[in-house]
């Protein structure tokens, strides 16, 4: 009688013991390499392919720049107001940099330095302010002083952004390079928000 009793529970035990060595004896599927391409693995375009208008644009753009700097340079200094003052420090601070890049896009590019006499002469706009060149332009701010300088400043400045704004407008509908097209896009940007705040300025003098 007893043994009877016995033979249930030792079929359940004999049952978990087998279920046990089962689960003991499952394995992971082995780690298979991965073939698919990461996918980060991207192709680039090419940084130095450019067309004709990168070219120039970058050549333009440097010299325009470079004459934006003197000019700030001088309000920077001479400046009567201090919101005048900033301006032509964050002028210097934001175009410096932009000049470098330019400069070395053309060396990679294995294109032509800018040369303004050679720009002049193909005729390419935005280069002047109310109808004066470089040279006219700092000879009549530095005979200025007080709010007669700040005032022909933002008014002369307000031109040349003008300008700047033009050729970038221009480049950005026939450029190719991906990162000139950028700095196009910036400098448009960036000089309509200096161009309204000088002309806020304007108001204020």
């Amino acid at each position: 009688m007893n043994r009877m009793r016995r033979l249930p529970a030792a079929l359940a035990v004999l049952t978990l013991a087998a279920g046990l060595t089962a689960c003991s004896t499952e394995t992971e599927p082995a780690n298979m390499p991965d073939d698919t391409p990461a996918a980060e693995e991207t192709t680039t375009a090419d940084p130095t392919a450019h067309n004709d208008a990168d070219t120039e644009f970058a050549q333009m753009m440097t010299i325009h720049h470079e004459g934006a700097i003197e000019m700030a340079e001088l309000a920077a200094a001479q400046a009567t107001t201090p919101e005048v003052r900033a301006l032509g420090e964050r002028i210097v601070a934001a175009q410096g940099p932009e000049i470098e890049l330019m400069t070395g896009w053309l060396e990679a590019w294995g294109e032509d330095p800018p040369d303004e006499a050679d720009l002049n002469a193909m005729g390419h706009t935005g280069m002047d302010m109310e109808g004066m060149d470089q040279e006219a332009v700092m000879a009549e701010l530095s005979s200025l002083s007080g709010p007669e300088l700040d005032r022909r400043f933002l008014e002369l400045m307000i031109d040349h952004h003008r300008g700047a704004v033009e050729m970038a407008e221009e480049h950005h509908a026939s450029g190719l390079n991906d990162d000139a097209l950028a700095l196009a896009r910036t400098i448009i940007d960036d000089q309509q928000v200096e161009i309204t705040e000088m002309n806020g300025l304007l108001q204020n003098l």
